[in-house]
């Protein structure tokens, strides 16, 4: 393909992963000036896009099309057109679709500029109170047998910290793979990130015990040798946390104990505040 001095770009903007006040100046100015945007699900693009008066022509790309929609995407960047990227949530192109048109547009000489933002990956990582550097990103555990052993095997390798997506219903069964594989290492559980109940729980691969969850999770696990933080001071932020919610103290004593291994007693007694954080050495 012959690329002509005007062409267009395609822009990898990402978009919330949950709270819109994430949005930035710059992916909105992108989504209007662009002649099309690309989405993994037009209906979820439409209500950021009916949120921010955005009326950009949308069109789906995603694992399943994204082949078929390669060539007459390319003939709009040659044409001088430029296509804004977008997934449902957080930064393309990460455990999303768009991958096969960032590579052909770059091969073939077209532009591709990052609208950075929103990233589940470096929210849950920041949160998590486990060390940023290194770090490495091992997207969603296969399912089949072979591939999830050896997905396995490269989680074990790396030195760093390692961070996971996954589906609700799979976390009870990824942690145990992860604790069967890797040990007894520190682990943060991050949900609703964003939004009104984001959470993170903390605990050990092989104790932390993880309520009913809905929606994505992002579990953050420490490398080798990782100290964990102390249970209780880390307890102790969860204890805020859930009061900060306004969550009945009943039922934050039965959450706190399910996510850090605490009595249901030990768990009553912190959220009611008489418990020390941080007891120290005995006298």
């Amino acid at each position: 393909m012959t690329v002509p001095d005007e062409t267009g770009i395609v822009h990898v903007v990402a978009t919330p992963i949950g709270n819109l006040e994430d949005t930035g100046q710059r992916a909105l100015r992108v989504l209007r000036e662009v002649s099309l945007i690309a989405c993994e699900d037009t209906r979820r693009t439409a209500r950021l896009c009916a949120r921010f008066d955005i009326r950009t022509p949308r069109i789906s790309l995603h694992a399943h099309n994204e082949a078929r929609r390669l060539p007459g995407l390319l003939q709009k960047l040659e044409a001088g057109e430029s296509i804004a990227v977008v997934s449902d949530a957080g930064t393309p192109l990460v455990s999303d679709p768009a991958a096969r048109l960032v590579r052909a547009a770059a091969a073939a000489g077209f532009r591709v500029v990052p609208i950075p933002g929103p990233s589940a990956v470096l929210a849950a990582l920041v949160a998590s109170g486990l060390p940023a550097e290194p770090f490495a990103f091992f997207g969603f555990r296969p399912r089949s047998g072979r591939r999830r052993g050896s997905w396995l095997e490269q989680v074990a390798a790396f030195p760093g910290t390692v961070i996971v997506f996954e589906a609700p219903g799979r976390v009870q069964d990824t942690l145990r793979d992860l604790f069967e594989r890797l040990g007894s290492r520190p682990v943060a559980v991050a949900r609703e990130l964003t939004k009104r109940h984001e959470q993170v729980l903390r605990g050990h691969l092989g104790e932390i015990e993880v309520p009913p969850l809905r929606g994505e999770v992002t579990l953050v696990v420490g490398g080798p040798g990782e100290s964990p933080p102390a249970p209780l001071t880390d307890a102790a932020g969860q204890a805020r946390e859930l009061a900060r919610l306004g969550i009945p103290t009943r039922e934050a004593a039965v959450r706190l104990a399910a996510a850090t291994g605490l009595s249901r007693k030990q768990a009553y007694a912190l959220v009611l505040g008489t418990c020390d954080p941080d007891p120290g050495e005995d006298a």
